[in-house]
């Protein structure tokens, strides 16, 4: 009897142990969008990369290309957002 007790209670650790592997790896990060897309998923859907130019003061601006038109997204130091577009 205790043969088969201590038959069980491994077999029980180990599938316990087995079941904690699965879930560490199940909650493991996706992997990054590769850099020479042109866009990141966000929330499952597809959103613009730009290149981002971030300054020592905390400004930055970015470009977006779509298709003939440039989105330019500006923020001041002082937190000013400032977005502009053009088409060509």
């Amino acid at each position: 009897m205790r043969r088969a007790m201590k038959i069980i209670s491994t077999v029980a650790g180990l599938a316990l142990a087995a079941n904690g592997v699965a879930m560490a790896q199940a909650q493991a990060a996706p992997p990054a969008t590769p850099k020479s897309w042109n866009y990141e998923i966000k929330d499952g859907k597809r959103v613009p990369k730009g290149q981002r130019q971030v300054n020592a003061d905390g400004s930055w601006r970015e470009e977006l290309k779509q298709g003939s038109c440039v989105t330019v997204k500006e923020k001041s130091p002082s937190g000013e957002y400032k977005e502009t577009r053009r088409c060509d």
